[in-house]
């Protein structure tokens, strides 16, 4: 007898998969393997990755693009009732926006050891003086994440290109 799996649609595993493929399509356009969706009412409605190379913009991390695009579909600034899954931790930059821009809850793949801004180095997501804060859930196929990370890394440091990470 075979099984039925059933495929929640509306959990965290499979939005930060998701967010994974949206890390692997950066990848291949050889950009720091990052990706975001965003979600409002159980529907991704802003998928981006890096494109910092591609796009000679310090500023085009995957959450930054996601939360631009998903204000145009929003039609508004405020994301209040939004959840962003991303597959790296936060930087300082990008934890700012998502506070800025209300998100409700950040979940994430793996920790930034040297710049996360979502609990780990500092967190701008719960800032006492800020007018808003933001849950955040780590952790979510941090495996996953990682490993994504190590093998573009590793492959960048083979061609002497990268750093070590973390």
């Amino acid at each position: 007898m075979q099984d039925d799996v059933l495929i929640d649609l509306s959990s965290d595993d499979f939005f930060m998969g998701q967010a994974l493929r949206q890390a692997r399509r950066a990848a291949m356009q050889d950009e720091v393997p990052v990706g975001a969706v965003i979600v409002r009412d159980g529907r991704i409605i802003a998928r981006a990755y890096n494109q910092v190379e591609t796009l000679n913009d310090s500023t085009a991390h995957a959450e930054m693009l996601a939360i631009t695009q998903a204000s145009e579909v929003a039609g508004d600034w405020r994301l209040e009732n939004c959840v962003i899954y991303v597959t790296k931790e936060p930087c300082p930059m990008c934890a700012g926006a998502i506070v800025h821009a209300r998100l409700q809850r950040v979940v994430y793949g793996i920790t930034d050891p040297k710049a996360g801004a979502a609990g780990s180095v500092i967190n701008l997501l719960q800032l006492p003086s800020l007018n808003h804060k933001a849950e955040f859930t780590p952790g979510v196929r941090a495996g996953e994440c990682l490993a994504l990370l190590k093998e573009f890394f590793h492959a960048r440091r083979a061609n002497g290109d990268a750093p070590e990470l973390g």
